[in-house]
């Protein structure tokens, strides 16, 4: 059957080609040997529009997808906080499915929670107050209907705005809230969740109401990277494996 794979957190960019060649190559070396792929965010560092594609980069990515899509692995991707405006036009490049976030998938038997991760950190309360905004539908068209360029200066802004505000914000603030975790666990009748976003790569043991319950952390990609892999055995975190 193959195994099953998720990685988020690529912020994949021209700028950093090193990470691209990273993903190009795990792409073709799990060729034939991956059931399905996921991803759960943050592809790239940042997506304006589908007319990203028109740019030699985000179609060699494309492109990439679409082969892994052809070879028989399916790809379902879910938004990030950095391309949530992924739309239908990259998906039918790709051959992709979009996810909901969250949302509940059968994973090898067992009843598994996906989400992006950011709708875990409720104690950022700017940055929850950010999301609902660019989550909104009417926003989302009237940021699609600038020119490209103005789109772009946009995005430099909030990318600026972001880093400068991390600077300021306790870690503990940044992360997932445990009340957050366990409520979702709960209103989703999941005892394993998996999630990205807060490019802390851990497995997280809890017990909810006497059940023991685990929760996957995926590696970001601004260094090796890394992905999880999951089988009927269980799940494990990976590294990379460059040549």
């Amino acid at each position: 059957m193959g195994r099953v794979l998720f990685i988020s957190d690529l912020h994949l960019a021209p700028e950093e080609p090193g990470t691209a060649d990273r993903f190009f190559e795990f792409l073709r070396d799990i060729e034939g040997k991956a059931r399905a792929l996921y991803i759960l965010g943050d592809l790239f560092e940042i997506w304006i529009g589908d007319d990203e594609l028109e740019a030699p980069f985000q179609a060699s990515i494309s492109r990439a997808i679409r082969k892994l899509v052809d070879s028989g692995t399916s790809v379902a991707i879910m938004h990030g906080n950095r391309d949530f405006l992924l739309g239908s036009a990259f998906l039918a490049a790709t051959g992709a499915t979009l996810l909901p976030d969250p949302c509940v998938i059968d994973l090898n038997g067992e009843a598994t929670l996906l989400l992006h991760g950011d709708s875990l950190c409720i104690d950022d309360h700017a940055y929850q107050d950010f999301r609902q905004q660019v989550r909104d539908p009417a926003w989302q068209k009237t940021f699609l209907n600038k020119p490209i360029d103005e789109r772009r200066a946009i995005a430099r802004k909030y990318r600026e705005d972001s880093r400068d505000a991390q600077t300021g914000k306790a870690k503990a603030i940044l992360d997932v809230n445990p009340d957050a975790v366990r409520q979702a666990f709960l209103d989703f009748k999941c005892r394993r969740m998996i999630h990205g976003h807060t490019h802390r790569p851990a497995r997280h043991l809890l017990a909810i109401d006497g059940q023991p319950h685990e929760r996957w952390v995926l590696p970001d990609w601004y260094g090796d990277g890394g992905y999880l892999a999951c089988a009927a055995t269980g799940c494990s975190l990976q590294e990379l494996v460059t040549h």
